[in-house]
């Protein structure tokens, strides 16, 4: 069953409709006219706006489309056995899934052809593997050698036919063109042996063409023989999946197989017979080079085909009798290549992404606050004690906890970042202490490590410990006083060995007076707290802090400004900067990206409006000013800052976008302090 009958339902309807595997039962959807359900009531597949109707014992598994939290808690809620697989996840396993049963298909297809190609020759044909395994022994090679087809394949040739010359073949990688051989049972026939290379010149095999010498009474039957085993080679090549065309001796088209047709969109008709270059879309011809030439070309780059496909083209001369007779070109799609690179790459970043990439060098700042929290972090490093990180949203906070590590005696192991605010309770909970087989629909066979296992010997930076469940609570707790854990649905404890970092921008005093944080959770983690200032309170740091973001900017965005006018500087140093650093970055990148080519000194008029029109602080437009006795100073700015958002809403007449632009806020920021504040 699908939910959800959008654009992204109505995608993975068509998929599955094409599947031989899975097929579709139910479309659910609220609204009437949804793509999808309208395309399932052509095809008379049930339909309906409330799912919970439309779900029967015969539905294994419900597709979420929707991306509502809601519905999805809801299928969860449901214990009819079903498996529940949202709309992303579900389009990549289909679409897989498809393309399987696809590439199935076309190998059997492959396969089925091959066999009856080599079946259906006159001649004889042996093949063998790289290590002499008969892998293929025709009908016509029975007639000849008088052994079954069923006794020979599977086994070494040397001991089917202990004479055989196919394992020198195999050693010397050279063929041998029609020599007299006399099989153990008298049969004589003419064989031609041919060793089976790839592009690298590497031996996949080796295959074996003969013929019955009583059968050749004339020169004419000779030239049979020779046009059947081009037949031979053309049904090779036509099976290949390297796209190969051939041309003659004037440059003109003589075959191409199937696989050159898909990869340059031109059929044989486009081709026979026209001039070399009518496939190429860049670059030089390499068949007219080495008709010139008659030198081979191997390795060279061009685009061919309408799709202006990249192909690497190795293009070798056909010389018979020490005549040139044309030339044969091996075209190799360079997507594969670029695909397995990207794949690389992302394997690269998942790994960069488990080490700290930080130190104390990439903390900038001389104001007192941050050198204070730089050196108490630095005394941190060289303990085993839990840090907790104390800041607004966008001071550094991250940065931090990557310094530590690096400056600790577990800096040659795993750093692992997890945000307990970005995750659900049951994912972060089987993601922090993993999960055995089993322990819930859908679990992994054998069972996950978890985050805590994954960083034993490291460190586990906690951000936004604040938003943690109380449940969560009480199984961190267990691992800070235990150094143990239990897996999800496991019973045996497991020890590890992991340095916490913590970090929060909410008062977890005030969390612990209100029975959200637990109190013993809170000294468990405070052992070592710092607090790093928010950047309205260390000014003096922004002329540094502006020269190192610069630097940044323009090594991603390849530019190359110098600086920012004393102008411009005294702008930003009168803004306040609600957002932190994060926000000072996001400005400057802003203004480098509308610069002219040309320029080089960030000005005034390059920065925006809102830092000179903030909102002016007037002390009766809050409640609670002045100061009264039992509020504290957090409590203070909290209460402005939700009046300052309250008001300038208001003005906006509810426009968010407008809100968090007139703030100097992204529109992110704003929903979570709308959230923080209970703003609705």
């Amino acid at each position: 069953m699908i939910i959800g009958g959008g654009q992204g339902g109505t995608a993975i309807f068509d998929i599955l409709n094409q599947s031989e595997m899975l097929r579709v039962k139910a479309v659910a959807d609220i609204r009437p006219e949804a793509p999808a359900l309208l395309k399932a009531k052509e095809q008379g597949i049930l339909t309906g706006k409330d799912w919970k109707t439309l779900l029967t014992d015969e539905i294994d598994i419900v597709i979420d489309v929707t991306g509502d939290e809601r519905v999805h808690r809801a299928l969860l809620a449901e214990k009819r056995g079903f498996t529940i697989i949202p709309g992303s996840i579900a389009y990549v396993i289909v679409k897989l899934i498809h393309e399987k049963e696809a590439l199935i298909r076309q190998l059997k297809n492959q396969a089925r052809k091959n066999e009856l190609i080599i079946q259906s020759i006159n001649d004889g044909m042996i093949i063998i593997d790289a290590e002499g395994t008969i892998t293929a022994f025709n009908r016509a090679a029975e007639r000849m050698t008088g052994i079954g087809g069923k006794d020979a394949i599977g086994k070494p040739i040397d001991q089917v036919i202990p004479s055989s010359d196919l394992p020198q073949t195999l050693a010397a990688k050279v063929p041998a063109i029609h020599e007299k051989y006399t099989f153990p049972n008298g049969t004589k026939v003419i064989a031609s042996r041919i060793p089976i290379l790839d592009d690298g010149g590497r031996v996949l095999g080796a295959f074996a063409v003969f013929k019955d010498v009583t059968e050749l009474v004339s020169l004419a039957e000779e030239v049979t023989n020779l046009k059947e085993v081009r037949t031979l080679l053309e049904a090779i090549i036509q099976s290949s999946n390297d796209a190969i065309s051939v041309v003659d001796e004037k440059g003109l088209g003589i075959m191409v197989n199937p696989a050159y047709t898909r990869l340059t969109g031109l059929k044989e008709e486009d081709v026979i017979g026209k001039p070399a270059t009518i496939d190429i879309s860049e670059g030089e011809s390499m068949h007219m080079k080495v008709l010139k030439t008659r030198k081979p070309v191997r390795g060279v780059r061009m685009k061919v085909g309408v799709r202006k496909k990249d192909v690497v083209v190795n293009v070798a001369p056909i010389i018979v009798d020490g005549q040139l007779k044309g030339s044969v070109g091996v075209i190799h799609d360079m997507s594969e290549i670029l695909s397995l690179t990207a794949e690389l790459n992302a394997a690269k970043e998942r790994i960069r992404k488990l080490e700290a990439k930080y130190t104390f060098q990439d903390i900038v700042g001389r104001s007192d606050e941050i050198r204070i929290a730089v050196e108490q972090a630095k005394i941190a490093a060289r303990t085993p004690a839990t840090v907790l990180l104390r800041g607004e949203s966008g001071t550094g906070k991250e940065l931090f906890a990557h310094a530590i590590h690096n400056e600790s005696d577990r800096k040659y192991n795993k750093f692992i970042r997890v945000n307990c605010a970005a995750l659900s309770e049951s994912l972060l909970e089987s993601e922090l202490f993993g999960y055995e087989e089993g322990a819930f629909s859908g679990a992994k066979r054998g069972g996950k490590k978890g985050l805590f296992e994954e960083a034993d010997n490291g460190s586990l930076f906690l951000d936004e410990i604040g938003e943690l469940s109380a449940k969560m609570q009480v199984k961190l707790l267990r691992v800070l006083q235990e150094k143990e854990i239990i897996r999800v649905g496991g019973t045996e404890p497991i020890p590890v060995n992991v340095r916490i970092i913590a970090a929060t921008n909410r008062n977890l005093e005030r969390e612990i007076a209100a029975g959200k944080f637990r109190e013993d959770l809170y000294y468990r983690l405070n052992r070592i707290p710092i607090h790093i200032a928010p950047l309205r309170q260390r000014k003096e740091d922004i002329p540094l802090l502006c020269a190192h973001l610069i630097r940044k900017i323009n090594h991603d965005y390849g530019r190359s400004v110098e600086g920012i006018s004393p102008s411009a500087l005294k702008k930003l140093e009168s803004y306040d900067w609600p957002g932190n650093v994060r926000e000072l970055e996001n400005i400057l990148g802003r203004a480098i990206i509308f610069m002219g080519k040309h320029e080089r000194i960030i000005e005034e008029h390059h920065l925006p409006d809102f830092l000179e029109n903030r909102p002016t602080l007037q002390k009766e437009s809050f409640p609670g000013f002045p100061p009264g006795p039992g509020r504290s100073l957090s409590e203070l700015l909290d209460s402005y800052e939700r009046e300052i958002i309250r008001s300038t809403l208001a003005k906006n007449k509810g426009n968010k976008t407008k809100t968090a632009k007139e703030l100097g806020l992204s529109i992110r920021n704003l929903y979570y302090k709308l959230e923080k504040h209970s703003i609705l």
